[in-house]
C-alpha cells in the first residue's frame, strides 16, 4: 500500500500532529513500508493459531475477599475534629 501526501496529510490532521510539508515526502514513504509490513501479517495462515492468554503461565495468588474494619478504627479516628466511638462525626446537611 502506497500513502501519498494527500493521504500523509489528512492522517496528520486526524491525528491533530503537525507535519511541514517538506517532511510529508518522507513521511509517506515510511509509513508506506510500515503498511507493507503489515500487509505481510495477512500471510502468515493463523487458522489452527490458538490465542494467547498470556506469554508465560503465570500463577496469580488471589488473597481472601474478607470483609474487615482494616484494624486501626483508633488511630483513623484519632485527629478527627470529632469522633463517636470508631464512626466521623460530620455536620448534618438534610433536615
Amino acid at each position: 500500500m502506497s500513502l501519498d501526501k494527500a493521504t500523509v496529510a489528512r492522517i496528520a490532521a486526524l491525528a491533530r500532529i503537525a507535519v511541514p510539508e517538506s517532511q510529508q515526502e518522507a513521511l509517506s514513504g515510511e509509513l508506506s513500508t510500515i503498511m507493507g509490513w503489515i500487509e505481510q501479517l495477512n500471510e502468515v495462515d493463523t487458522d489452527n493459531v490458538e490465542p494467547l492468554r498470556a506469554v508465560m503461565p503465570i500463577e496469580r495468588h488471589w488473597r481472601a475477599d474478607e470483609v474487615t474494619d482494616g484494624g486501626a478504627a483508633e488511630a483513623i479516628t484519632a485527629n478527627a475534629p470529632k469522633a463517636h466511638g470508631a464512626y466521623f462525626v460530620v455536620p448534618k446537611v438534610v433536615e
